[in-house]
């Protein structure tokens, strides 16, 4: 099966999943751009970015009918990542569709991992005693590590997967345990997706830095 009817049969899929569960239209629209937009992500096209803002959008609003007040913010910051993203992917492109793959750096890493830390326990403590979330630390570790996965995606950074994949996992539990079936089911196929993901944008950056190697190499020699 081509990647093109892949897509078509998760979509069937999804769409079985929707009715069996008496999905809303809402939330029908909100499982099916977001699995697109990964989907095109993970295959390195630019239209995953518009289609994305579709899917931020209809997720603010249903995560604030089931009270998910730290998922519905971060649509916010998913909103402006995804311009972001949209524009960086089209700089520094060379005679590529969108800009290559590169790697995180340590300090980077450290800066991310300090900030989770402490996002997540800040941001966790004010939902827990100024509002009624519904499970609030959990919700805002998913909700930083999803900004931060989101952020090193805008950036082309293959190790956006590694956070998504962690995010899928942790946000398959907490949509079941919401009643947001059809959702936990769209993070289901998200996980695949992201494993997927992880896999080709690894390929495409060891090719790349293979032909650099060789560029490099040739320059060498002829000096």
């Amino acid at each position: 099966m081509n990647k093109t009817g892949m897509m078509l049969v998760l979509v069937v899929m999804m769409l079985g999943v929707a009715y069996a569960t008496s999905s809303t239209a809402l939330e029908i629209v909100a499982t099916l751009t977001g699995l697109l937009s990964v989907w095109l992500t993970a295959r390195e096209h630019i239209w995953a970015w518009p289609i994305g803002l579709v899917n931020v959008a209809c997720f603010f609003y249903m995560f604030w009918e089931v009270k998910l007040y730290a998922d519905m913010t971060l649509q916010v910051f998913f909103f402006i990542l995804s311009i972001y993203g949209w524009i960086i992917w089209l700089t520094k492109r060379g005679s590529d569709k969108v800009r290559p793959t590169r790697r995180i750096q340590l300090a980077m890493a450290v800066i991310l991992l300090i900030s989770l830390v402490g996002v997540s326990a800040g941001w966790g403590y004010w939902l827990d005693h100024y509002t009624d979330a519904s499970i609030p630390y959990v919700d805002a570790f998913i909700a930083t590590l999803s900004l931060i996965a989101q952020y090193l995606l805008s950036n082309k950074v293959l190790e956006n997967w590694y956070c998504w994949l962690l995010v899928d996992v942790l946000s398959i539990g907490m949509y079941a345990y919401k009643g947001l079936y059809a959702v936990a089911f769209l993070y289901v196929i998200f996980l695949a997706i992201a494993a997927m993901g992880l896999y080709s944008w690894r390929k495409q950056w060891s090719a790349r830095e293979m032909a650099d190697l060789a560029s490099a190499k040739a320059d060498y020699s002829i000096k």
